[in-house]
């Protein structure tokens, strides 16, 4: 049986991977979990899964824990010690945002397979991933329906002989809106995805297509494909969760139904397979099936992101934490929507950029993104 830890267990993501391990209970259990500040959430899982420990990340243990065997903790150290419970061995990192890094990067040096959720990891660090993936002996696999669909699709498949990637985006909700409406979208707006469930962050970055952005920078370092070999597509109906073309022209698709679980399964179980009950795909239910080229002028967050994972560096970490700091306001309503993209140009435009050689050089980049885009945002009311 593996012993399965999940970072941000009481997001989408570990409510996937608990109706996993609930359906093959002999196969995998639960020895840690973690949770930002849900404390409430995160004890329904601990009486339901019993790990050895409980971690919450940026808030105070509860004081009126029942008795049990459950360790319960609290910090960043803490949160470390559960990406490296000595009895994992699969951690789900499942955290937002670029707060993920340090736990993978911890994780992969423990030699663990780190079923990645957290597609900032790569993004911020991505050098830095796969050298303490190859230095710890540990693993990774893509929770992320589109990079998981790659996976499979490249299964048998020699590296020389892939011509492409092509990511598939749904477009979101503000799709086929009039480009005049755009300033006016309202969180409450974004936050309707039209064919996915996801947590408000995720979701604003689907609305604004920076979440492809950054898929297209993590599938370059998950797959070692250039980014002239990436491509992004609007896909509406989400069946479709990415393709592989060969060089004999071949083009390989993994498809079904939207639904997170599939692909943390196969993240756990890679390279074999296990039987799941979900949703059977049918293909005259799911059709038709369109698509349509990324309107970079709708998306100009795409295109920032696109520009970043090209320039290399520590331009990423940069484009990720002004974005992460643009959809917090935008959520709380102190930006519109068209700031998100206008304070990560400006962020990006403004960053000396330089190599990631150490964690330090990607927290400076991150730290400062981070009061760069507070400063630009403060100094406009409201964006335009």
């Amino acid at each position: 049986m593996k012993g399965v830890a999940i970072l941000g267990a009481t997001g989408s993501i570990g409510a996937s991977a608990r109706a996993v391990l609930r359906q093959h209970p002999n196969r995998f259990h639960a020895v840690a979990l973690t949770a930002h500040r849900n404390a409430g959430a995160l004890r329904e899982l601990v009486a339901e899964l019993h790990p050895s420990l409980a971690v919450i990340a940026d808030a105070p243990v509860p004081g009126d824990l029942p008795p049990g065997r459950t360790e319960w903790r609290s910090g960043r150290q803490a949160l470390l010690d559960a990406a490296t419970h000595p009895d994992a061995d699969i951690v789900i990192n499942a955290l937002v945002g670029a707060a993920g890094l340090e736990p993978t990067l911890a994780a992969l040096r423990a030699g663990k397979r780190v079923a990645l959720a957290n597609k900032e990891s790569l993004v911020c660090g991505g050098p830095l991933v796969l050298e303490a993936a190859r230095r710890g002996g540990g693993e990774l696999t893509p929770v992320d329906s589109e990079h998981s669909a790659i996976l499979q699709c490249l299964s048998g498949t020699r590296a020389e002989d892939v011509r492409r990637l092509v990511l598939t985006a749904s477009g979101g909700p503000f799709r086929a809106w009039p480009l005049e409406r755009i300033g006016a979208v309202t969180p409450a707006d974004a936050l309707r995805h039209p064919t996915w469930n996801m947590g408000s962050k995720v979701t604003i970055d689907s609305a604004t297509l920076a979440n492809k952005a950054l898929e297209v920078i993590e599938a370059h370092f998950l797959f070692g494909v250039g980014y002239d070999r990436i491509e992004a597509v609007v896909h509406p109906q989400s069946i479709i969760h990415s393709m592989v073309e060969t060089v004999d022209g071949s083009v390989l698709a993994q498809m079904g139904f939207p639904t997170m679980e599939i692909p943390v399964l196969y993240a756990l179980t890679y390279p074999e397979r296990l039987p799941y009950e979900a949703r059977r795909y049918d293909p005259v239910a799911g059709g038709p099936l369109t698509f349509e080229a990324v309107d970079t002028a709708r998306f100009p967050a795409f295109a920032l992101g696109f520009q970043a994972g090209r320039a290399g560096g520590t331009a990423p970490a940069v484009f990720n934490a002004a974005n992460e700091v643009a959809v917090a306001e935008f959520l709380a309503g102190r930006c519109t929507f068209p700031c998100i993209a206008e304070a990560i140009a400006d962020a990006l435009d403004r960053w000396p950029n330089g190599p990631v050689d150490t964690l330090d050089d990607v927290l400076a980049a991150d730290g400062w993104a981070r009061r760069a885009t507070n400063d630009f945002l403060n100094q406009l009311a409201p964006c335009s």
